[in-house]
């Protein structure tokens, strides 16, 4: 994996398979998170979102013309935020995956998805090419830690006091 190149679901989990596990745990505790899209002037927009993964792919799905598939037709920049859940637990640690999302169009490739998911048609589908997963979390009630994941570069983890 070359540095600067989007990986999707699969070469993550290769490259780092315990925290590709955290994360997909994170993601799987609740149903729905959070995404964040760019509006047509560059400011932020965010959205509620379910999302799957199957296949070795992250994939959103979405209502037909939603704010957000618009968005993401436009500039498919986002970040994906897991919801954190009741409270300031956060087991697993907060985490969040940025990237670029492509619309899928492939008939073949849509019907595999509405076999798995069985979401309402019609709807967007969109791929996700990840750029960065991060993962947040307390350890020993003393450091803050946070490790950050980007293709193709070792990944790096940061204890604050």
């Amino acid at each position: 994996m070359t540095p600067g190149t989007p990986a999707n679901w699969a070469g993550f989990t290769t490259a780092e398979p315990e925290l590709a596990a955290t994360v997909e745990a994170r993601f799987g505790a609740y149903t729905h998170h959070t995404l964040a899209t760019l509006r047509k002037d560059g400011s932020p927009r965010t959205s509620g979102l379910e999302v799957r993964f199957l296949n070795g792919e992250l994939w959103l799905g979405m209502m037909p013309d939603s704010l957000k598939a618009l968005d993401l037709r436009r500039d498919p920049r986002f970040a994906l935020q897991a919801n954190p859940g009741d409270g300031t637990g956060m087991g697993g640690g907060d985490v969040r995956i940025g990237g670029r999302a492509v619309e899928v169009e492939d008939p073949q490739t849509k019907a595999g998805y509405v076999k798995e998911v069985e979401p309402p048609e019609p709807f967007h589908l969109f791929r996700t090419e990840l750029t960065e997963v991060v993962r947040t979390y307390v350890e020993d009630d003393a450091y803050l830690v946070v490790q950050v994941w980007q293709p193709g570069k070792p990944l790096r983890t940061l204890r604050r006091t």
